[in-house]
């Protein structure tokens, strides 16, 4: 892969060096510091000249510091002459921030897609934003990759004759749909109400899932808050087996104590996109990695070829 640079913040650089094995790059080193007034200072330690430069950095806790830390690299390619800049960002944590559904609230998401263009991004790579409309916040190319196949295939190959896609609420309906025609199942809805970041009420389950077995597809498991409250929900209407699978397995704050307190859970699914340290594992957790999509995507960007075509209709269509 001549021509091409890639670098990684401090996020994630496990999944940026599996990226890079795969493209066979070596990582670019870079170097970032702290001022006495705890301002940072980055330095790219590799040549950037007339290179197609990737910078790889998921927004995860602390959110703020990898943001800015991320900046500052796409600042530095800039101003080292970069032929083409891409942010690579496998988890976008202000997706969440996308619509302005309280009097005089920031709509955070837009705030940072325009700080990311400002710092020197020609281009985004990200997975299974919060909402597509966050797509159209950034004024440069955006590729939104999607994990459903690397989900589906996790389940592929069982007796999925008497299983139902489920997602927590009507916004999730789309991918759960995706996943369900991959799988080739039906699928159900909770109607679900959020009171406050992490507290919701789930009213009703829309869809027959009376003594089936059930996957609950989320694009991202935080608090899981969503989660607890769905399998209340999903016991009163007498589902048998629960298996949950996200994107992004974030597993903060209370998370772990919540989902290990649930019994009947027979796994939890998700990919890579986050680093997940000991603490952060749930029981039966299976990671799968989204790392080669992520590689394909970046090779095809720099040798100019279709990234949407890596998927099927059925994840490209409706």
């Amino acid at each position: 892969m001549p021509g091409i640079t890639v670098f990684s913040g401090a996020a994630h650089r496990e999944f940026a060096q599996e990226m890079c094995d795969i493209l066979g790059v070596e990582l670019s080193p870079s170097l970032t510091t702290r001022f006495s007034n705890d301002c940072l200072q980055v330095q790219l330690r590799a040549n950037c000249r007339r290179r197609d430069v990737f910078v790889v950095q998921p927004l995860v806790p602390p959110v703020q510091e990898h943001l800015m830390e991320l900046l500052l690299m796409l600042d530095a390619a800039r101003g080292a002459s970069a032929a083409s800049i891409t942010a690579v960002i496998p988890h976008f944590a202000y997706a969440r921030s996308d619509k302005k559904d309280a009097p005089r609230i920031s709509i955070g998401a837009r705030l940072v897609a325009d700080q990311l263009v400002a710092a020197g991004a020609d281009r985004v790579v990200t997975m299974a934003l919060h909402s597509e409309q966050v797509h159209g916040f950034f004024s440069v190319p955006v590729d939104h990759l999607t994990a459903l196949q690397e989900l589906a295939a996790h389940f592929a190959g069982r007796d999925l004759s008497n299983t139902v896609v489920v997602s927590p609420d009507f916004g999730g309906v789309k991918s759960a749909g995706k996943l369900g025609r991959l799988l080739g199942v039906p699928v159900a809805a909770g109607s679900k109400r959020r009171q406050a970041d992490d507290t919701v009420v789930i009213d009703a389950i829309v869809g027959d899932v009376r003594g089936r077995d059930v996957i609950v597809l989320d694009d991202e498991i935080a608090t899981a808050g969503s989660m607890v409250e769905l399998l209340a929900c999903l016991r009163r209407d007498g589902v048998e087996r629960v298996a949950l699978a996200c994107t992004h397995g974030l597993f903060t704050g209370p998370a772990v104590q919540r989902l290990g307190a649930e019994t009947g859970i027979s796994e939890v699914v998700c990919t890579n996109t986050v680093p997940l340290p000991p603490e952060r594992r749930v029981a039966n957790l299976e990671v799968r990695s989204v790392a080669p999509l992520f590689a394909e995507a970046v090779r095809r960007i720099h040798v100019g070829e279709s990234v949407s075509s890596l998927f099927p209709p059925e994840l490209t269509e409706g």
